[in-house]
């Protein structure tokens, strides 16, 4: 199977994600980079980045269209973290690659047990701005540190933090997403020359029509259950990340 068509598969998967759970395909992105395409840890964060930024740019209209998006609290949550990303952006380049790719397997087997376990979250009685925006800053750094959008955060923490239904929490993760990556990207500016282009293209093309696809999938699944199912995927994912390093 060619290059190529191991990043459209990739692409496509991850895009799938994207747009049915507001999150959590950009966790398969960097791994899929790695260990199919051959990038480097962290060419496959910033590649990650470029990815993600352009295809929850592309789920993000498909649920604003929709009405499901909080447009003022978004912004303020998203503001509060394009700080630490960029300053997390910059920083990861200087992080050995076994360390790089350590920090992503424990985010990534953290974020999985998390989804296995149905929200709990109830709707705060008030906002609290500082809460919600260290909320937001801790996600930004997450985002710019490892290349991940960060919606397996964002959603349980717009829900829990500025108390939006998880439909709305969905839509508006993916605003959140498209501010962190773009923030991290920026600080990367000049370190990508290693990119191959020629793989991200159609990664990144594949990842943006898996978005619509997850987008109308999300009507007609039930959440939970694309939520779990991926979280196996993502479990597996995470483990066989943290083998491969020790051995």
């Amino acid at each position: 199977m060619t290059a190529i068509v191991l990043a459209l598969i990739a692409g496509a998967v991850v895009g799938l994600a994207l747009g049915a759970l507001g999150g959590g395909g950009s966790v398969l992105a960097v791994p899929a980079l790695i260990y199919l395409l051959d990038f480097s840890p962290p060419a496959a964060t910033t590649a990650s980045l470029i990815i993600v930024a352009a295809t929850s740019a592309t789920a993000l209209y498909a649920h604003a269209r929709d009405g499901h998006v909080a447009w003022k609290v978004g912004s303020l949550f998203a503001a509060a973290g394009i700080i630490p990303a960029y300053l997390a952006g910059a920083a990861a380049g200087r992080v050995p690659e076994a360390a790089l790719t350590v920090a992503f397997a424990v985010i990534a087997a953290l974020a999985a047990v998390r989804m296995f376990r149905p929200s709990s979250s109830r709707p705060p009685e008030r906002i609290r701005p500082g809460k919600a925006a260290g909320a937001g800053a801790g996600l930004g750094a997450v985002t710019g540190f490892l290349g991940v959008g960060g919606g397996f955060l964002a959603v349980p923490a717009l829900v829990s933090v500025l108390g939006l239904t998880m439909r709305r929490a969905v839509g508006t993760s993916l605003l959140v997403i498209t501010v962190n990556s773009l923030a991290a990207l920026t600080a990367r500016t000049g370190t990508g020359g290693g990119l191959d282009w020629a793989l991200i293209g159609p990664f990144t093309g594949a990842a943006i029509l898996g978005a619509w696809d997850g987008k109308r999938l999300s009507t007609k699944v039930s959440g939970n259950s694309l939520q779990k199912v991926f979280a196996g995927v993502l479990l597996a994912v995470a483990v066989f990340m943290l083998i491969d390093v020790i051995v």
